[in-house]
């Protein structure tokens, strides 16, 4: 049991990575739908590459949904529209007229038989205006409209929307019946007497309407016939045609929403599992081979994971949301955060892995993928300095560019036209990239969340203003100008060589801050010429040197410092001597032992704190120097670098002895400089 705890201890980081696997495997699958997948990839207009395709069921062939709308729209120009009729309206209107009537028509006022004739025009005129009935209201049908009139939902008459009245209508009506009957002196009474009587009695029935309209839709069939079993639907080179073309979207769309039996389904789910997996193990071996130090750190695994599937679960929200609006996703922020806190290889490696594992799930999936691999290509290569604003919204303008040139080439292959080219496509472009530029804010957040340092924490930390280094500045001011010294130093060395400039200029200017803690015992800082070493003993000396390792450690962690800058403090002096106190003490005792004149270490591990242990070691050395020449620096350089790497240094850093030349290079032309020397050519 024992001997088993202690084998789960040792591989416990192993054991994580497979846990972090098979957990966001699962959580993707999960994520995926469990339907169908159509095996084959078809453009209309353009020959089947595939063997020839038998119908594997029966099946309906749906129509298009442009067919389905022209289709509504006909039914609904067609509906019958209910208008419910009141007749206890018309009954009541008839019965005042007689006395209205003979209010304003009196004998006094009109002849006899003038007045007989205007009462049996007026009656005549009701019974022709309530003969269908009065509209109350105005409405926009044509005159042709089926119309059916009912009253008490009990069905009257079926008549068409021209035959109701419009009380717009009315006046025009009744002048010309008066000047039919040569009675159009009378017209001012005459229509007064009828704009204070008539009502309208026709009202829309809007539940029987809707009902009527419901029903003849639903009588809409989404099918136009059957393709059966076995029947060839398309050869192999043959054009897709119109006809063919609905076909196949029939067969895609059926077999992608068919109802899978759970033994099928248990297939679907392993099979997918099986995929995902695959997927991100080329990721962990990705990171095994090429980024170990990545590999062996859990946090920044979890932390590439994490990104991978947020951005599988945005897609995925929006694809169930609306898949139109598919590309407002900001995918290639994936890229951009990688290459922030990693580097380019490794965003663009996750970035084609996440948009593999989403052509499972999009529509026009090579047209996605293309789409997007383009794009993350483009943001690794026009990205360079995150922190300067201008440059993100120079690539994110250059990424949305792309975007809408390739939607735009795919359209014109897949239509042959661009008249129908839907440009709210390149406002979703638009919109996605403007979604990009919310990277500078989620890299704080993610800086927060994982403890990962970016350049934009970098940058931050190499202003000399920060709190730190202007307590490095007051307690030590020797070693600050060191600092900065290095930091120039490091900063063209690791341009040189392709190395993170930024980062080590930082590294260098705080990998003393611990001298803070004793600053008289380092000689930059000795201005009134006293030595406090005088007083102490070679090993009490080399004691205290080595200690501002340890102290600058502590400093830093107080100050919060990121563990990358943390490790330019560690590992500036490796493990060498301090050599004149060691000298100084063999010279009394030959049996001196070299382990108490050591530095705790670790070795330089990366190109970067290789560089600074470099530069530092020249710098600090280069005060030494008398009467310097280009012979004597180039010398000197070669001499101090040579015992760095004689002491095995380096050995655990990815540098080359190509690259330690090329510092070698610059450290001394650097020097010459400083020193205001020519370069000595031969003769």
């Amino acid at each position: 049991m024992k001997e088993l705890i202690n084998k789960w201890y040792r591989n416990h980081a192993l054991i994580y990575k497979l846990l972090l696997l098979l957990s966001t495997t699962f959580f993707i699958v999960y994520l995926f739908p469990k339907t169908g997948k159509f095996r084959y990839s078809f453009e209309k207009g353009k020959p089947w590459q595939s063997e020839n395709l038998y119908s594997p069921f029966d099946f309906a062939i749906k129509k298009s949904e442009s067919q389905l709308e022209k289709e509504r729209e006909t039914v609904i120009s067609n509906s019958e529209v209910y208008f419910e009729i009141d007749s206890e309206v018309a009954a009541s209107v008839k019965d005042s007229y007689l006395q209205k009537f003979n209010a304003v028509f009196k004998d006094s006022l009109t002849g006899f038989e003038d007045r007989v004739l205007l009462f049996k025009v007026g009656q005549n005129a009701l019974k022709y205006l309530y003969q269908h009935g009065i509209l109350n209201s105005v409405f926009n049908y044509p005159d042709n409209q089926d119309v059916i009139l009912v009253e008490n939902n009990k069905e009257l008459n079926r008549i068409q929307f021209g035959e109701l009245i419009k009380q717009s209508e009315i006046r025009s009506y009744l002048e010309r019946l008066l000047n039919q009957n040569n009675l159009t002196k009378y017209n001012k009474e005459f229509l007064a007497l009828f704009f204070d009587l008539i009502e309208g009695n026709a009202s829309f029935n809007k539940s029987l309407t809707n009902k009527a309209l419901e029903a003849e839709l639903s009588k809409v069939s989404p099918t136009r016939g059957v393709v059966s079993e076995g029947t060839l639907i398309i050869s192999k080179g043959q054009v897709v045609e119109e006809g063919q073309y609905n076909i196949l979207n029939s067969l895609k769309s059926e077999y992608e929403s068919q109802v899978w039996s759970s033994n099928s389904y248990n297939w679907v789910i392993v099979a997918y599992t099986l995929l995902v997996a695959l997927t991100l193990l080329m990721l962990l071996l990705f990171l095994r081979k090429y980024r170990p130090k990545v590999f062996e750190n859990n946090t920044k695994v979890t932390f590439i994971f994490f990104n991978v599937v947020v951005m599988i679960l945005l897609t995925t929200l929006v694809i169930n949301y609306n898949s139109q609006y598919l590309y407002v996703v900001p995918l290639c922020i994936l890229p951009l955060v990688l290459k922030a806190f990693f580097d380019a290889r490794l965003g663009l490696f996750a970035h084609v892995l996440t948009v593999l594992l989403l052509g499972f799930i999009v529509p026009n999936s090579y047209e996605y993928m293309f789409l997007q691999i383009i794009a993350g290509i483009v943001t690794i290569l026009t990205v360079s300095e995150l922190y300067k604003r201008a440059n993100l919204f120079i690539s994110v303008g250059q990424i949305t560019l792309i975007y809408i040139i390739a939607y735009f080439a795919f359209f014109v292959i897949h239509e042959g036209q661009i008249f129908t080219l839907k440009w709210t496509t390149f406002g979703l472009f638009i919109l996605c990239g403007l979604a990009t530029l919310f990277v500078q804010p989620l890299i704080y957040i993610y800086e927060k969340l994982f403890g990962l340092v970016s350049d934009v924490s970098l940058l931050e930390l190499s202003d000399t203003n920060t709190k730190l280094l202007k307590e490095l500045s007051n307690k030590a001011p020797g070693t600050f100008h060191h600092s900065l010294n290095v930091a120039n130093l490091a900063e063209a060395s690791a341009n040189e060589i392709g190395a993170n400039a930024m980062l080590v200029r930082v590294g260098a200017l705080y990998h003393d801050i611990g001298k803070m803690k004793n600053p008289t015992f380092f000689t930059e800082n000795q201005s009134t010429g006293i030595n406090p070493h005088d007083e102490l003993s070679p090993k009490e000396s080399a004691s205290v040197i080595i200690n501002h390792v340890l102290d600058g450690i502590e400093i830093a962690k107080k100050n919060n410092l990121p563990d990358r800058v943390i490790d330019f403090i560690r590992t500036h002096h490796g493990t060498s001597l301090v050599y004149y106190f060691y000298m100084k003490e063999k010279a009394a005792d030959d049996t001196v032992s070299e382990e108490d004149f050591e530095y705790p270490g670790p070795k330089p591990f990366s190109k970067e704190t290789a560089i600074l242990m470099m530069c530092d070691s020249v710098e600090a050395a280069s005060k030494s120097l008398k009467s310097p020449t280009s012979t004597k620096i180039n010398d000197f350089v070669e001499s101090i670098i040579d015992k760095q790497v004689e002491s095995g240094q380096f050995l655990n850093a990815d540098i080359t002895f190509k690259d330690i030349e090329a510092i070698k290079k610059v450290l001394k032309l650097k020097l010459a400089n400083i020193y205001h020397l020519r370069i000595e050519y031969p003769e």
